[in-house]
């Protein structure tokens, strides 16, 4: 079994992506663009390394969470961002 790693998310808006911390280390992010109020979720990368360990959906979950604290919407431009948003429903309201 696959231990899940300790993920926090963060909005690193200056380089436009938000980036999954594991430790002091950045196990991914997801590229984005801003559009007034709707964030353009591009690219999701998660290293090799955290493959498996939860990572990218922590990375997705903290990102929306992020975006719906902020009042704004999402565009899922990422295959795997708009697979999450399809999988969880509870986040489908972002969508803009």
């Amino acid at each position: 079994m696959t231990e899940r790693a300790e993920v926090t998310v963060t909005d690193h808006a200056g380089r436009e992506r938000f980036e999954a911390l594991v430790g002091e280390h950045v196990a991914g992010w997801i590229t984005y663009g801003r559009d007034g109020e709707v964030v353009d979720m591009q690219h999701t990368v998660v290293g090799d390394e955290y493959e498996g360990q939860g990572v990218g959906s922590a990375l997705v979950r903290g990102a929306l969470d992020q975006v719906r604290e902020a009042g704004q919407k999402v565009r899922a431009t990422c295959p795997f961002v708009k697979s999450f948003i399809e999988d969880h429903q509870e986040y489908a309201d972002l969508v803009g």
